[in-house]
């Protein structure tokens, strides 16, 4: 039986779907490790075949869901945005996995961790705790955290509160903060934001019964229809396996997350942030526009930005090839990390 820092690693395979006994407060599993290193257009399974998950306990007792991949130092961290549960990493969590640790882990209320156990307890504060319990369950010292989305916000504040226990950041189509003043550029979600709240307090079946109502085969054209998405390079089933998760949140848990993002801001202490820092923009991200890209690593004491052009706020999915070169050439060049071998 091997180990993974204090935890025991359960030699033997099982199904995605398992989960620990309940009585065990934190259980790795070994399952076949996926196909490493497979191209993008060579990607059988729209999920990453991580080789061991297991639990651990936020403060609150929530469960949060972790899994793993690959060995290596530092680590790399897999910070997810808002609604999603690792979509985001298929073809660059098996790349990074050649060289290092991979860690991917699901916010509370999202995915395989457990809803919360306090509900007033969804700040970017305390996902970035929930971040250091991982962390310190895992012997994840000094990690890489490489965010997308609202993930971003979740790795600054996180390094706010933990300035020596990060390596690197790469944050990747994100901002620093008050995401729902600059959707689509406007502050138009920060205005309806209050009205859908009341909604939902005041009628949480009706909301829970709309929610996601619209099929995913629907929302993928008229994203693409409308250049939400790049449609020339996204795979539908990449976009589908998002949305089924979205659909599938309970709106107490994303609307009041969405909502405190919208008044966490990172701003006023970009300049104090000491660690390398890959900014990486979509050149037509609508969720988050480029120009809070160009103005986060500006903010940055010696921050790179590199723009994905043609890409859409789901450039992970949809360049994935020239992103993991990105970020493998930040490494190696301010890390003095090796590359992957294609």
């Amino acid at each position: 039986m091997g180990k993974v820092g204090s935890l025991p690693l359960v030699d033997r395979p099982t199904l995605r779907e398992d989960r620990p006994s309940g009585n065990s407060q934190v259980a790795l599993r070994e399952r076949h490790p996926g196909q490493s290193g497979h191209r993008r257009e060579e990607v059988s399974s729209n999920r990453v075949e991580y080789e061991r998950e297991g639990f651990v306990q936020a403060a609150d007792g929530t469960r949060l869901f972790y899994e793993l991949l690959g060995e290596g130092e530092p680590p790399v961290i897999l910070t997810d945005g808002i609604g999603c549960d690792g979509f985001a990493w298929r073809y660059l969590a098996p790349r990074l996995a050649r060289h290092h640790r991979v860690i991917h882990w699901h916010f509370r209320g999202h995915g395989r961790s457990g809803p919360p156990e306090d509900f007033a307890r969804l700040s970017i504060e305390d996902l970035a705790d929930d971040l250091k319990r991982v962390c310190d369950e895992l012997d994840a010292t000094r990690p890489v955290i490489i965010a997308h989305s609202m993930g971003v916000q979740v790795a600054l504040e996180f390094y706010r509160q933990n300035p020596n226990g990060v390596a690197a950041l790469v944050l990747m189509c994100g901002t620093f903060g008050r995401i729902t003043t600059t959707f689509h550029g406007t502050d138009l979600l920060d205005q309806l934001l209050p009205g859908l709240m009341r909604g939902m307090r005041m009628f949480p079946g009706i909301a829970r019964a709309v929610w996601g109502r619209v099929p995913a085969a629907m929302a993928f054209r008229v994203a693409c229809a409308g250049r939400e998405l790049d449609a020339e390079r996204i795979q539908e089933e990449d976009f589908h396996r998002y949305w089924e998760h979205a659909a599938l949140m309970n709106p107490e848990v994303f609307l009041p997350m969405l909502e405190h993002a919208g008044r966490h801001d990172a701003r006023g202490f970009l300049a104090d942030v000491d660690v390398p820092t890959l900014v990486v923009a979509a050149e037509h991200d609508t969720f988050t526009p480029m120009s809070l890209a160009e103005e986060m690593a500006g903010a940055i004491p010696n921050a790179v930005l590199e723009v994905i052009e043609g890409a859409s706020h789901a450039a992970p999915v949809e360049q994935p090839d020239l992103l993991g070169e990105h970020i493998e050439d930040f490494l190696t060049a301010r890390l003095g990390l090796g590359r992957s071998r294609p």
